[in-house]
């Protein structure tokens, strides 16, 4: 078996839970090492693997994969050098601070053959997967509308400084609104319009952490909010069809399981409790409906197969250009209080 070796920019939070444990339990991949600036931890779980003083040094290496997993604002730096160095890039959400840099790493990595992804994990969510099973089933009759919340109760600034400091790539709507416009638009598609409320609501932070977001289809209206300040979340998923709808609460218990420190696996990896699971109401029949069970391997999976097979990447650039123009857009129309039309 081919084994892709992968070297991470980084061996932080995301470094440490999101990606080192599925490379160390993947086949194709080996985790050669990781570029720490200041604390040297990688060699305490990963004994094998080196500690890189700097970006160069990594650049220089024989690692055939980078993980861009460092702040938004530098994706655009980092995927460049690594694209012109000829490595093929994994880049975390939301993948660069504008749509113009997406476009511009697009156009690199296809001049040079290489294979860019976007660390978009929570397609893989085990409560996205449901509710993208349900959709596509089509029992529910034309959508006419739906809500997808990604709600936390979090009043208190962050200590990483870096992360309420008003700069490209800052606040809530690139960090959580990354991953809910990426959900819409794989579930809905392109939309014609959007219209949006952007706030700070935190005394004293920089960073918006707060949106509520409406985008416009030609039959439909589809909801994306996220907030710091609730206590009480609502449902994270609501499909309003003509024949019914379908309710479900967040319940990926993936995240929860990384900081525990357990090991990623495919038997029951990503399986959720059983009082997570959603519900579907047509006719005069209400009922439970499993949860599907999530899984971040299934992207890797995808990633290997694209760099030693040459299929499409799970996640490709052009996915972030789309998000990247609705958060534009979604900028553009809280500061105008305008709906603003959507081109591609």
């Amino acid at each position: 078996m081919q084994i892709i070796k992968t070297a991470l920019l980084a061996y932080g939070g995301s470094g440490k839970l999101f990606h080192a444990p599925f490379l160390n339990v993947h086949d194709g991949f080996k985790l050669i090492g990781a570029w720490e600036r200041s604390k040297k931890n990688i060699r305490h779980d990963y004994p094998d693997a080196k500690s890189f003083d700097t970006l160069e040094e990594i650049l220089a290496s024989d690692a055939q994969l980078i993980i861009v997993n460092t702040p938004i604002y530098t994706h655009y730096e980092y995927t460049k050098k690594a694209l012109e160095a000829g490595k093929n890039v994994l880049v975390e959400k939301a993948f660069t601070s504008t749509s113009e840099e997406a476009k511009m790493l697009d156009n690199i990595a296809k001049e040079k053959n290489l294979k860019l992804c976007v660390y978009q994990n929570r397609r893989w969510d085990s409560d996205f997967l449901t509710v993208q099973k349900v959709f596509q089933r089509g029992e529910l009759g034309e959508i006419l509308e739906a809500e997808i919340r990604f709600e936390r109760y979090n009043p208190n600034l962050s200590p990483k400084a870096w992360k309420e400091k008003k700069q490209p790539g800052s606040g809530i709507l690139m960090d959580l609104g990354a991953h809910i416009i990426d959900q819409a638009l794989v579930l809905f598609g392109w939309p014609e319009a959007v219209f949006a409320d952007i706030r700070n609501l935190r005394p004293t932070t920089q960073v918006n952490d707060f949106f509520d977001i409406l985008l416009y289809y030609p039959n439909n209206r589809v909801r994306l909010k996220a907030t710091f300040f609730a206590k009480e979340p609502l449902p994270g998923y609501v499909l309003q069809g003509r024949n019914g709808s379908f309710i479900k609460m967040r319940g990926d218990v993936q995240e929860d399981e990384l900081k525990l420190g357990k090991i990623p696996n495919r038997s029951s990896w990503g399986t959720e409790d059983s009082e997570n699971q959603g519900f579907i109401n047509i006719g005069d029949k209400r009922e439970n409906l499993e949860t599907l069970q999530g899984n971040y391997l299934h992207l890797f999976d995808a990633l290997y197969k694209s760099i030693v097979m040459d299929e499409k990447v799970p996640v490709p650039a052009s996915d972030a250009v789309q998000s990247l123009k609705i958060m534009e857009a979604a900028e553009e129309s809280a500061l105008t209080g305008k709906i603003i039309s959507l081109k591609k």
